[in-house]
């Protein structure tokens, strides 16, 4: 059993207002642009945001009450070597094996790619999330569709180790940790998944100069049940689980 620790267990609970999505008119493609604007920081959207305040639950001390199976989400102790995550080739050369081996012990994953990273600053008083900027995520969000999550596999690989793979079941699972001291301010939030109905959350389009994605918004639902974890410390990781999909179903 992993061993959990910071310096303070910290409040049972926090308040706090998240940025929830509010998609377009019925029947109309809810898309941004990932491009901001490089004065503003604004992105060419037709989603609008609203605020909502919510209350999170602290699981310092409760971290085994969460699973990636139950919740949708895990926390793990997992020290690694590579610590400064300046440079991309030492990242991928150093970083992302030691998480590869995590993933495979704690699923049972016969393989683990890891297709990207990105590494978030915050930056008080710049504005928006440019590719060169990446702050704190604030919108209530789910990374991967399914759909999106067939097209990575096909990405990835090249053909006919795409179609061989999607014949099988595969998982798409983002793992997040704090990189340089303890996550304090701009701590991150997660929704127990068995709180989200269905219907709270709507595809949109990522629009990139080459190519175009798709995650879901999540609209706000006074159901939702949201967790943290005070105090996480870049020892500590927590694994999300984004798509589980089984021979090309999209359900």
């Amino acid at each position: 059993m992993a061993v959990f620790e910071a310096t303070s267990v910290g409040p049972s609970t926090t308040t706090a207002k998240l940025g929830y999505l509010v998609p377009p008119e019925e029947g109309v493609r809810a898309y941004y642009h990932i491009d901001a604007d490089p004065i503003t920081g604004a992105m060419d959207t037709n989603i609008k945001q609203e605020e909502r305040e919510v209350v999170i639950e602290n699981l310092r001390g409760k971290e085994d009450t969460v699973s990636l199976d139950v919740t949708g989400f895990q926390f793990v102790h997992h020290p690694v070597q590579h610590k400064s995550f300046t440079n991309k080739e030492d990242i991928v050369r150093e970083y992302y094996p030691e998480n590869a081996e995590l993933l495979k012990k704690l699923t049972g994953a016969s393989r683990v790619e890891i297709f990207d990273h990105t590494i978030r600053r915050r930056r008080p008083g710049l504005v928006g999330d440019a590719p060169d900027r990446r702050q704190p995520a604030a919108q209530v969000h789910i990374d991967q569709t399914n759909k999106a999550a067939i097209v990575r596999v096909q990405r990835h690989f090249p053909p006919s180790e795409a179609a061989e793979l999607l014949k099988r079941r595969f998982q798409i699972i983002n793992l997040w940790r704090p990189i340089n001291h303890p996550a304090y301010d701009w701590p991150l939030a997660l929704c127990d998944f068995r709180s989200v109905d269905p219907k709270d959350a709507f595809p949109r389009s990522m629009i990139f100069k080459d190519r175009e994605g798709e995650n879901f918004g999540v609209q706000y639902n006074p159901n939702h049940k949201w967790k943290y974890l005070y105090g996480m410390t870049p020892d500590e990781a927590v694994l999300i689980k984004w798509c589980v999909s089984s021979a090309m179903t999209e359900s």
